[in-house]
């Protein structure tokens, strides 16, 4: 009888090696190693299992202008926001890799995706986490359509592919991939070579039966995905949802989309009922916007190709702090004193004994150097206690040296502005000069953060 063999492998990235290391040689992590042992007799029975489900077709070498040309055969959802993050559908013999927060949705929105797309063929619901009966309650509560909707409360790859080669599904669906294990690997269920494992033998199944596939994902405390970070990699498309749970927004981006446009932005509510789509996401978030009140300003914000008017509040108090507070919500805190200390230092904003605080209301993440002039134009509002006009929309970069400059997909952001009735745009000069006059709205270009200051206090 073979004897076990002993070997040695990092926990972050998987590189294995024959003896402990302090530090992985791959991904440059320390004390990372953990002691594996393997058996070599067990670990050919389970490989020639699982060889069933490898190809033993060698592919041929052809010329790029030999391989027949397809159109990307594209399946609609049923839900429209994640129709547009996915670029216009589900595409056959995809791969789609969702990751979030625990109790952000994801399972309550795939669910309700296998429901629709039940309706067209066949769908194979696989649960490593919840029982038939728990998902049984979880779509009745939903409203999920369930004659075609198959589920499969296991964990094994190896029997989730016999049952798939019996049921012939055209999607599939595993929650989560983490929990999932493969006897081709002895590692632990959710372990970096498991993880690995059973993602390769899912994908290999996906690309040979046409068969699309969503891979639910768990998220560290990092916010990333926990596994290796190969694991994005190899799938075709990674969407991430986002969202406070305190909000009932919850927002869908697409950060790797090889069938589409990266960074698209999809807005869903969570409500009763599941996941509902928000096709005004602009509208949605202005409904409740204070009137008359300093220190509140619209922004219109990009999710991709999106753009999106949100409401960006500054409250600005005397502090009774030796160091006066600084608290930001949905922007990045570094960014925004920086901001404050161009206002001190360009504008004369004697702000170094205010306490201030900068919010994005509705739970949204702005990441856009667009809204670096909305920011001091809501910190001044509040500052000198006088209210901006509740048609006035502010956009642009503020440098360090106080000047304004342009911002990207202006005439996106000042078209969405219209629509929605907002007459008077602030925005920088050199975005001024490329635009169409729109009736009805007025638009004032800026090339300093003074000259924005004097504008809007007038």
């Amino acid at each position: 009888m073979a004897k076990e063999k002993t070997c040695f492998v990092c926990a972050s990235c998987g590189h294995e090696a024959a003896r402990w290391l302090g530090c992985c040689p791959d991904c440059g992590e320390w004390n990372t190693f953990e002691e594996r042992k393997t058996s070599p007799t067990t670990l050919s029975k389970t490989a020639q299992k699982a060889a069933r489900f490898h190809s033993g077709e060698s592919t041929p070498v052809q010329a790029l202008s030999q391989v027949p040309q397809e159109d990307d055969i594209r399946t609609s959802t049923g839900n429209e926001e994640l129709d547009r993050v996915l670029g216009g559908g589900l595409v056959v013999g995809s791969v789609t890799l969702l990751g979030g927060d625990p109790g952000i949705g994801k399972s309550t929105l795939l669910l309700q995706v296998a429901g629709s797309l039940s309706l067209r063929s066949p769908v194979l619901y696989v649960s490593g986490e919840e029982s038939a009966r728990q998902i049984k309650m979880r779509a009745t509560r939903l409203g999920v359509p369930q004659d075609r909707l198959f589920v499969l409360a296991e964990n094994h790859v190896e029997s989730i592919l016999e049952k798939c080669e019996a049921l012939k599904p055209e999607t599939l669906m595993i929650d989560s991939i983490q929990t999932m294990v493969s006897q081709e690997s002895p590692s632990a269920p959710g372990s970096v070579s498991q993880v690995r494992q059973c993602t390769a033998s899912l994908l290999r199944y996906a690309k040979q039966n046409a068969v699309a596939m969503f891979l639910v994902g768990h998220v560290t405390k990092e916010g990333s995905l926990a596994g290796p970070r190969v694991l994005e990699h190899m799938v075709d498309t990674v969407l991430y949802f986002e969202g406070d749970h305190q909000h009932e927004y919850r927002l869908l981006r697409a950060v790797k989309n090889r069938f589409g446009s990266v960074n698209e932005l999809g807005v869903f509510e969570m409500r009763q009922e599941g996941m509902l789509p928000v096709p005004n996401p602009s509208e949605t978030l202005l409904s409740q916007r204070a009137r008359g009140a300093s220190g509140s300003v619209v922004f219109c914000a990009m999710g991709g190709n999106r753009p999106i008017l949100c409401d960006l509040q500054a409250l600005a108090s005397r502090s009774f702090y030796t160091v006066p507070r600084r608290t930001v919500g949905g922007m990045d805190s570094s960014r925004v004193a920086l901001l404050l200390a161009v206002m001190e230092k360009r504008a004369g904003k004697k702000l170094f004994d205010q306490d201030v605080y900068v919010n994005v209301a509705g739970g949204l993440e702005l990441d856009d150097p667009a809204a670096d002039l909305a920011v001091c134009a809501a910190v001044a509002s509040s500052f000198q206690n006088f209210p901006l006009s509740s048609t006035l929309c502010v956009m642009g970069e503020v440098g360090l040296c106080g000047e304004v400059r342009p911002v990207t997909q202006a005439e996106r952001r000042v078209q969405e502005c219209a629509r929605l009735g907002f007459t008077e745009i602030l925005l920088p000069q050199q975005n001024l000069k490329h635009l169409r006059p729109l009736p009805g709205v007025r638009m004032t270009g800026v090339d300093t953060l003074m000259q924005a200051l004097a504008i809007i206090q007038d």
